[in-house]
């Protein structure tokens, strides 16, 4: 049920402590310094194919209409798990200490309002004073993992908090019932734009939404959408997607198809109990040696984190219109990326209740995933394209042009050094008497700009060093379960089918030492 008016008034005093009109009239400025706006938006666990834009089936009309009438890039890296991923995004580091610097606390520096809604993880080297409470204007977090609904229990499995206090559920202002966290996230994330907006000043929105990280929860509406859709199995889902990118021209035409594979990780265990049904879980079987029962529940499985996407994607255009609306979409900059690929891992707590609804906590299996990562190899924590590389859209209407696609790579790592460019921000020269950490990125403001960038001399991903991943040019060099490390030519070999470590000595060498060399540095 929405609120009233007067309830929506309320909420608006208890935000910014005064009421706020919630649109401008059409034409007003947002932004009196000339400085754009930034609207980041991190998808949760999605893999490469899962957006419309990039192949998928699932119906995502607000992430294709910004990759269609902005740039898309074919290769752009994350750190392949949740906390790393946002912490080189928010620090501009692959690696740091208590000398890292803060995109928003950079940004306020420059004059603009800073706000985020929805998740929040860190590594440990992270310092407190870069978490949100301590460097946004405003927040409404949650850490790491929670829930979609209101647990049956009435606690979440970790609490919301705004601006640092602990909300209870019933705390928590929404537009709609029941509670959704992907839509109340979106709520607190438009009342706070409408005060960015009211204020005339630039701003950064940073929306990371958990959608779509286990647990398997959605909207009874959405799930009906797509119930029966994956019926036909992911075989053939996989075959289907990997067409379309080619077609989309976001992988080459002779780009081979990766062979479906097991999670292989033998350092992410799984809970007790029900041993035969999770040991199938991780394991990839073609769809039709499968029961109909079988296929059934899988297709509801796949329904349900389809669903999830597709809830993001309309909670996202709510945002889009509400920019829209007020006259300042063309002078925003709005990202949308992933910050790993699909996940495989088995935190289910009970086969018996089926994905869904608020008494589920049920995850995707390892063969949906693979097929979320088409055409790649692997999952959510490797250093293989499957975990590190995801979509990444880029929509400016000032400066790019639409319809682009770039095969240049890029990072997240890049993103803060982007963001400082098109604000005019400064990074520090030194911190508390010491030279501030160099940043790892370069800017990707030639990129958006359709020129060729100076590429950053290296990337790094892969969780851990069990399953790094260190590319320098058209050469990457990865290993799994910190085995040998494998060869991998990106120009001719985007999908990591033929491991040249053995037919290549020399340079595996190189990578392998100047990989080294590059840790020592930053740790």
């Amino acid at each position: 049920m929405r609120r009233t008016a007067q309830n929506r008034r309320q909420f608006m005093t208890r935000l910014g402590g005064s009421v706020l009109i919630p649109f401008l009239m059409p034409g007003c400025s947002s932004n009196r310094k000339g400085k754009p706006n930034i609207v980041m938006i991190v998808g949760d666990d999605i893999g490469f194919s899962d957006i419309g834009c990039y192949g998928a089936e699932i119906d995502t009309p607000n992430l294709d209409r910004l990759g269609d009438n902005g740039v898309r890039f074919s290769q752009f890296y994350n750190m392949a798990k949740c906390n790393p991923t946002r912490s080189s995004l928010l620090t501009g580091l692959y690696f740091g200490d208590a000398r890292a610097q803060s995109l928003p606390q950079l940004l306020r520096n420059a004059g603009y309002s800073t706000w985020t809604s929805g998740k929040e993880h860190f590594d440990d080297w992270v310092p407190e004073r870069c978490y949100a409470v301590n460097s946004f204007d405003r927040s409404f977090t949650f850490w790491a993992t929670t829930e979609y609904f209101i647990p049956p229990s009435g606690r979440f499995q970790r609490p919301f908090h705004l601006d640092g206090v602990e909300l209870e559920a019933g705390e928590i202002e929404r537009e709609r019932e029941p509670f959704h966290n992907t839509d109340v996230i979106t709520d607190y994330a438009l009342k706070w734009l409408d005060l960015a907006i009211e204020a005339q000043k630039p701003f950064l929105l940073y929306l990371p939404y958990h959608a779509a990280h286990y647990p398997l929860q959605a909207r009874p509406e959405d799930i009906a959408k797509y119930r029966g859709m994956y019926k036909k199995g992911w075989d053939r889902i996989r075959a289907e997607r990997f067409e379309r990118l080619k077609e989309l021209g976001l992988i080459e035409r002779d780009c081979k198809l990766s062979p479906p594979e097991d999670n292989v990780n033998n350092f992410r265990g799984h809970p007790p109990g029900d041993e035969q049904r999770r040991a199938l879980f991780a394991r990839y079987r073609p769809w039709d040696s499968l029961t109909e029962k079988e296929q059934d529940e899988l297709d509801l499985e796949m329904a349900v984190f389809a669903a999830m996407i597709d809830r993001m994607d309309q909670n996202i255009g709510r945002v889009l219109t509400r920019l829209e609306e007020s006259a300042v979409l063309q002078d925003t900059l709005v990202l949308f990326f992933s910050d790993n690929g699909s996940c495989p891992y088995d935190s289910n707590v009970d086969f018996n209740i089926p994905p869904g609804g608020p008494d589920s906590y049920r995850c995707l299996s390892a063969a949906w995933a693979n097929a979320g990562n088409t055409p790649f190899r692997f999952y959510k924590q490797y250093g293989h394209e499957g975990g590190c590389n995801t979509h990444f859209i880029a929509h400016w209407p000032r400066v790019i042009k639409k319809g682009l696609i770039t095969h240049q790579p890029g990072h997240v790592v890049d993103i803060l050094p982007t963001l400082l460019d098109i604000a005019g921000a400064s990074y520090p020269k030194e911190f508390n008497g010491e030279p501030a950490p160099p940043l790892h990125g370069r800017s990707l403001l030639p990129v958006f700009q359709g020129r060729q960038r100076r590429e950053p001399d290296f990337y790094i991903s892969g969780f851990t060093g069990r399953f790094r991943m260190y590319r320098q040019g058209r050469w990457k060099i990865v290993r799994v379960n910190a085995g040998p490390w494998e060869l991998y030519d990106m120009e001719t070999d985007r999908t990591e089918l033929e491991d040249l470590a053995e037919k290549k000595p020399a340079e595996l060498a190189r990578l392998v030492g100047a990989y080294r060399k590059r840790m020592k540095e930053m740790k």
